[in-house]
């Protein structure tokens, strides 16, 4: 079997290979440039908690002691503070915990989460990087994909499947005619990096309409983000239209933030890097034709309100290579390969929808907010969404609607999660009697099924692996049609006891039954993975068998 052309090595291209590689499946990335990231400072991303993980998962890397994870959030408008929040990356936090913000957002340069990324490949045998590796053209036929670069190395590759991770720009998605429609240039920011030292350590801070502004380029709002080494990434919002923003007026753009924040004259800094951040909000009409799929800044462009568009990128490749692993293991499962469009389009364009109809309320001025009374707070909230990754604007998405859904199953029960979002993180027993968290668990290439049984934290493994429900849940999990990994967790939000939750490879809730259920947890999880498997006898497998080998294990 050939492997999985992944065109663009920047952090989604590389994340998706390093999925894929978890999940034993070789891949090509083809990129253009010589391998190496150019250091720079203002060009950061903010990882929530999902994304982290994932980061952290694939890497093997603490990027905590790359980045930093700041301790709070401030809202200020003029001079008054709005709202601050404390985050919480206690052990309680982690799981769940009072806070609604918890645990802290991670913030690092994108060139070292890239250089991470690199790094996790290089030791890797799965995958090849082919630099300075342009691609001109593809070529599709039904059992297989052909792509060719121009340069010193241009050659033909051959492909199972292609991913086009080649940003805004793709050649990809150009050379397969699919439309990118949407806005451009939404919203400008002025972006620095410097080191300082600013009233707030470690907090990051959204000001809107500070006192001081002045007449020429200033923008009306002011984001603080701190990074590693005393360092922060400073973005002033910029007014429509295309001014130029010069070193000067960028430099009196500075020290005017900096006296202000301090209130006195400028500090002590030290200009490390600066550019001009340009936000366009587009939404490709397909995102697969064939063989071939789009992913990250290819398929989707967003980031305002403070929100992140790499972030969703990383999310199309956590999605798609869970789904192509068995297509390249097993043959292509059609509907579990078309769910990826459905799924993953269908979140980011609510996002781009929720962000365009923000957008006036938030930057058209002050006119609602003069008739309105209370308006003004709630556009900060609004505003605060994105920034910290809540609300329609900034929540990362649930596949409610997804096709891999198997609807109401007689023995569903709601947990604190719905059906299709990002299961929280518990601490829960391994096979081998570990005491692991649960999306460390995650992109191995299999379901996980979690039972919610009491006090088993507290005992070891050898003492209830055998009693109870455990050995009919085991076999009903054996039974499945696909690789599932069975856990213990003492609680899960929401979940009653011995509850049976099943997890895709992705980290989300396919369904949570009462108890077990083995033609329940047979059907949802053959849903999931895009409907009947055939055996080898050319039949279809189906319910009966996960319910004979739980009843068989149940009257022993």
């Amino acid at each position: 079997m050939d492997p999985v052309i992944i065109v663009g090595a920047g952090p989604v291209g590389l994340t998706l290979a390093l999925a894929l590689a978890r999940q034993e499946v070789p891949s090509v990335v083809l990129d253009e440039g010589p391998g190496k990231d150019e250091p720079r400072l203002a060009r950061t991303v903010v990882l929530r908690e999902d994304t982290a993980a994932l980061m952290e998962r694939l890497t093997d890397v603490p990027l905590s002691e790359a980045g930093a994870r700041w301790s709070g959030w401030r809202a200020m408008r003029r001079k008054q503070v709005m709202r601050e929040v404390t985050f919480d990356d206690t052990e309680a936090g982690r799981e769940g915990g009072t806070n609604p913000v918890s645990p802290a957002p991670l913030h690092i340069a994108q060139h070292v989460l890239t250089g991470a990324l690199r790094a996790a490949l290089a030791g890797e045998p799965l995958v090849k990087v082919a630099v300075d590796s342009r691609l001109d053209a593809i070529e599709q036929e039904p059992s297989g994909v052909a792509a060719h670069t121009r340069g010193p190395k241009g050659t033909w590759w051959r492909g199972s499947y292609l991913v086009g991770c080649d940003g805004p720009r793709s050649t990809v998605r150009k050379l397969l005619d699919i439309r990118f429609p949407g806005r451009t240039a939404v919203e400008r920011h002025a972006v620095a990096a410097l080191r300082a030292e600013l009233p707030w350590d470690g907090q990051a801070l959204l000001h809107r309409m500070p006192p001081w502004r002045t007449s020429g380029p200033s923008g009306g709002e002011i984001t603080a983000r701190p990074l590693p080494d005393g360092v922060w990434r400073l973005d002033w919002l910029l007014p429509p239209g295309k001014d130029l923003v010069t070193p000067e007026t960028l430099v009196a753009r500075i020290r005017e933030t900096l006296a202000g924040w301090t209130e006195g004259p400028t500090p002590p800094y030290e200009l490390l890097d600066t550019g001009v951040h340009t936000v366009h909000h587009r939404l490709a009409r397909r995102w697969r034709v064939g063989r071939v799929f789009l992913a990250g800044d290819a398929a989707h462009c967003l980031g305002t309100l403070g929100t992140h568009g790499l972030e969703e990128g990383l999310r199309d490749a956590d999605n798609l290579a869970w789904k192509l692993a068995p297509a390249w293991h097993h043959g292509p499962r059609e509907a579990l390969l078309d769910s990826y469009q459905a799924e993953r389009r269908a979140v980011v364009a609510a996002r781009l929808r929720a962000a365009d109809q923000a957008l006036p309320l938030l930057r058209g001025g002050g006119g609602l907010r003069a008739v309105v009374p209370g308006s003004a707070r709630g556009h900060d909230a609004l505003l605060m969404d994105g920034h910290l990754g809540h609300g329609a604007i900034g929540a990362p998405g649930a596949y409610t609607d997804s096709p891999l859904s198997p609807g109401r199953l007689e023995g569903e029960v709601p947990v604190d999660t719905p059906p299709g979002a990002q299961v929280m993180d518990v601490r829960v027993t391994a096979e081998d009697g570990s005491f692991v968290w649960l999306r460390d668990r995650l992109g191995r290439g299999a379901l996980l099924v979690v039972l919610i049984a009491p006090g088993t934290e507290v005992w070891d493994r050898k003492h209830w692996v055998s009693a109870g429900v455990m050995p009919r849940l085991a076999a009903a999990v054996t039974a499945l049609p696909y690789p599932a990994e069975l856990l213990v967790a003492g609680s899960y939000p929401g979940a009653a006891a011995h509850s049976v939750l099943l997890i895709r490879p992705d980290g989300h809730l396919v369904t949570a039954l009462s108890g077990v259920r083995p033609a329940d947890l047979y059907t949802a999880a053959e849903t999931a993975l895009g409907g009947p498997v055939k055996t080898q006898a050319g039949t279809a497998a189906g319910p009966g068998a996960a319910a004979e080998a739980g009843a068989a294990a149940g009257s022993r």
